[in-house]
């Protein structure tokens, strides 16, 4: 018996499934050779960004200019028959159509020639970023009104002298039927989506800046992309799941960056209570030390009577956090995180924090909510307040369609084309070893076995099939997973918040980070992770955000020999003096990996009025010595293995083993 025959033999019933959709030899043969020709395709551009924090202007303008590669696609395309100022002009419409027709329409004054130019320049641009694709593949893409009249314009030629008519009448049929505006509308989204064929988010949607609600709200109408979760984000997940330790913490954040606009206008939120309280109680409290973190050059900046009240807002949540945080510590011993409870240590009478026999100076000693006798009890009215945010988050409808869309996207991991994507850390021994966690539900898990585990477990707080007490623990832990010293979406010895607030030894405000940042440099300690979650490949890597990198001072995103890129460059505002940059893309396309290195952006009404763009510094990271073909990706291998199983049937159906129904 030949191996083919063995195989059909074993593999009959898959067979006689498949025989539905491909009833002949024909069928089968069509299908194999539409297969192997997609497999000699160029690779689809893979795009990377990291911990956007809200920053939704920047996050759009990448997506339009696909990190630069739409600019570079065009210089292409002319060469040297645009200037450089007719090609960013072309670019600026590209990116953002209606706003630039706009303009247009208010200034040129023969705007039938501009129709007639630019329609012929975007069907050029458009025929090179498809190039890479299957017609159906750019089909899909299309907008159905005008999808004939682009695949038209894509595949033919305006040079060939037969269709030279055909092809100018199209064009100038656009124009006379007043589809102009829309029509370059349509065809210049779809050079915005082809660029990119693939966009992987790892983790930190949320925090800091204003628009972490516009990312979810364009990503959940986008396709092809996936989410690699951060803290902030399940942060975000265990708030909406109802842990009110998270909510504390989500309302502290945004009002520490004056961010109430996410809350408010992104999730309806209501913080009217919160104000009450906080005049209520801090009325007569200037609250200097919780004022919010603002930069004067880049944010509009609150008048005085609103950075007061934010700032007693600001105050008020806080103390209430620490004391939903005591509550979860002491429900949960085995987190090991009684350390963290931080209100029993102040010394009220001596207005001083003392640890270990040592006495701390601090910056604030009003404390009208805490009971020295019980400094973890909620006030009355703290206890009504907690009671009404807690309501405000579980009944958001916005909400809840993103933490949908953060679960039918993501995961903490993905393994994809060689790369082994996370948001922050991968818990070690000191050795390098994997470390073994204890999780809720009994049992330690390390590497990927851990990721999985946390994944289902993340899961479990929104499924109503799992019993009512595995749910709250599961919600309960999403606030571990947020500042945890053995989560790997932290990984550090804590998150001093108390500390940084409140005493003004700056030591106290170290944390400690965990082994995977001390040995991450190590080429060895990266192959053992990569070797733990069954990346293969010759140029295999791992690539992850959360640490932002520190450009201005030289420090380099690509580590441990090239196994390690981390690409959190700062794209929040408040992290640019830090990094010096304003956040990284990696872009890995059929000839390999770039890293694009973002400066500031300003506006998109600078970009729309003058062409301007995000400045970018484009670095080689990893080429190849062949251009990669789809072949040589996951997907190929997914192709390759439906061509296999439809050869076994072409064989089955010339054989006689399966009978073809060919119709007559």
């Amino acid at each position: 018996m030949t191996p083919l025959r063995e195989n059909i033999e074993r593999d009959r019933r898959v067979l006689e499934l498949l025989s539905a959709t491909f009833p002949n030899a024909s069928a089968a043969s069509t299908e194999i050779i539409n297969l192997e020709a997609i497999l000699s395709l160029p690779k689809g551009t893979e795009h990377y960004v990291a911990d956007l924090h809200g920053e939704h202007q920047a996050f759009r303008h990448i997506l339009k200019n696909a990190s630069g590669n739409i600019k570079r696609k065009v210089t292409e395309v002319f060469g040297n028959a645009l200037r450089e100022s007719e090609i960013r002009q072309l670019c600026s419409l590209i990116y953002y159509p209606e706003e630039k027709l706009q303009r247009i329409h208010a200034t040129d004054e023969d705007l039938d020639e501009f129709y007639n130019i630019t329609l012929h320049r975007l069907i050029r641009v458009c025929r090179s970023v498809s190039s890479k694709y299957t017609r159906s593949k750019v089909r899909k893409a299309l907008p159905p009104e005008f999808a004939y009249i682009i695949e038209e314009l894509l595949h033919e030629s305006s040079e060939v002298a037969d269709k030279q008519a055909y092809y100018n009448r199209i064009i100038e049929t656009i124009i006379l039927t007043g589809q102009a505006d829309a029509f370059i509308t349509a065809i210049c989204n779809v050079i915005q989506r082809l660029s990119i064929d693939r966009l992987h988010i790892l983790g930190d949607i949320f925090d800091r800046g204003p628009g972490a609600h516009i990312i979810m709200d364009t990503l959940c109408d986008y396709d092809r992309f996936d989410i690699q979760w951060g803290n902030h984000d399940a942060l975000w997940m265990g708030a909406a799941a109802g842990n009110d330790a998270c909510i504390a913490n989500v309302l502290r954040l945004s009002l520490r960056y004056g961010n109430m606009a996410t809350l408010e206008d992104g999730y309806g939120i209501n913080l009217l209570s919160l104000a009450t309280f906080a005049m209520e109680v801090y009325g007569d409290d200037p609250c200097s030390y919780f004022g919010p973190t603002l930069d004067p050059d880049v944010e509009p900046v609150h008048d005085e009577k609103s950075r007061l009240l934010i700032a007693r807002m600001h105050k008020a949540i806080s103390v209430i956090q620490f004391k939903l945080e005591a509550a979860l510590i002491d429900a949960h011993p085995e987190w090991g995180m009684s350390d963290r409870k931080l209100l029993e240590h102040i010394d009220f009478n001596r207005g001083v924090f003392t640890l270990d026999g040592v006495d701390y100076e601090m910056r604030d000693t009003n404390f009208p909510t805490v009971d020295p006798a019980d400094p973890y009890r909620l006030t009355p009215e703290e206890a009504d307040l907690v009671k009404r945010l807690h309501h405000s988050f579980r009944v958001s409808d916005k909400l809840r369609k993103h933490v949908k869309c953060l679960f039918s996207h993501g995961c903490l991991y993905l393994v994809a084309n060689s790369n082994l994507l996370f948001h922050a850390s991968m818990p070690l021994n000191p050795d390098g070893t994997l470390k073994e966690v204890t999780i809720p539900g009994g049992g330690s898990y390390s590497g990927r076995e851990l990721f999985n585990r946390l994944g289902m477990l993340m899961r479990s707080a929104f499924n109503s099939d799992v019993p009512a007490e595995e749910r709250r623990v599961a919600r309960d832990y999403y606030w571990y997973l947020w500042c945890g010293p053995d989560s790997p979406l932290f990984d550090k010895s804590k998150m001093a918040t108390f500390e940084r607030y409140f005493l003004t030894d700056p030591a106290t405000h170290h944390e400690e980070k965990g082994n995977y940042y001390k040995l991450r440099d190590s080429a060895d300690v990266c192959n053992r992770i990569l070797d733990a979650f069954s990346v293969t490949g010759p140029h295999r890597h791992i690539i992850n955000g959360h640490v932002p990198v520190r450009a201005g001072i030289g420090e380099n995103p690509v580590k441990a020999d090239g196994h390690l890129m981390v690409i959190d460059g700062g794209f929040a505002k408040a992290y640019h003096k830090r990094t010096g940059i304003a956040g990284y893309t990696l872009v890995y396309h059929s000839k390999g990996f770039q890293l694009v290195q973002h400066e500031p952006f300003t506006s998109a009404d600078e970009a729309i009025a003058n062409g301007t763009d995000i400045i970018s510094t484009i670095t080689l990271v990893e080429t190849s010595d062949h251009r990669i073909r789809v072949r040589d990706t996951d997907m190929g291998a997914v192709l390759q293995a439906q061509i296999d199983e439809l050869t076994e049937l072409l064989w089955a159906y010339r054989h006689g083993y399966l009978k073809e129904n060919v119709k007559k």
